[in-house]
């Protein structure tokens, strides 16, 4: 059984990551989204909404898991019995950063780990959790950039009134 894992700190999840998400579900027979704690980072939500929220949306496929993790990413590799990285692409900085990534994680695990890297969908190729957040601490809509499903619990995160925004 192939099993990939798509890690990422998912603070929010946006649409693009549910595409990548969507599309590795259909190319592999399981896929862990796989939710970062970082202990060093204050996030916008906990781990814990986090995986909640990503679990809503992906409630309907057979084949996604969604687990929190910290630490070496190789080590909860092999915790779950997989050697699959998916990865997604937006810009060409972001294969600079997961090629250096993929190299590491390879090594680490001594050879046992590949990384595979999915171009984003074109249509989602400039959102990031980050320019979500920035929206949002301008009380801007993220309409389009985010599930519908989460909106709402994105916006009483924050404490903005979804129906002002929009």
């Amino acid at each position: 059984m192939k099993v990939a894992v798509y890690p990422g700190s998912f603070d929010p999840l946006t649409l693009g990551h549910l595409d990548i998400i969507v599309r590795s579900a259909k190319l592999f027979d399981k896929v862990i989204v796989a939710v970062l704690r970082n202990v060093e980072k204050k996030g916008l939500f906990t781990i814990e909404e986090r995986v909640k929220m990503i679990k809503k949306l992906v409630g309907k496929y057979g084949n996604i898991e969604v687990m929190s993790f910290e630490g070496l990413l190789v080590d909860f590799m092999k915790s779950v019995d997989s050697q699959i990285i998916v990865k997604g692409l937006r810009i060409g900085i972001d294969f600079d950063y997961e090629l250096q990534m993929a190299h590491m994680n390879r090594k680490l695990s001594q050879e046992g780990v590949e990384t595979v890297l999915m171009m984003a969908s074109t249509e989602y190729s400039y959102i990031s959790s980050s320019s979500v957040r920035e929206i949002l601490h301008f009380k801007g809509s993220i309409r389009g950039f985010v599930p519908e499903e989460i909106l709402g619990e994105i916006y009483e995160k924050v404490g903005i009134d979804g129906g002002k925004v929009e």
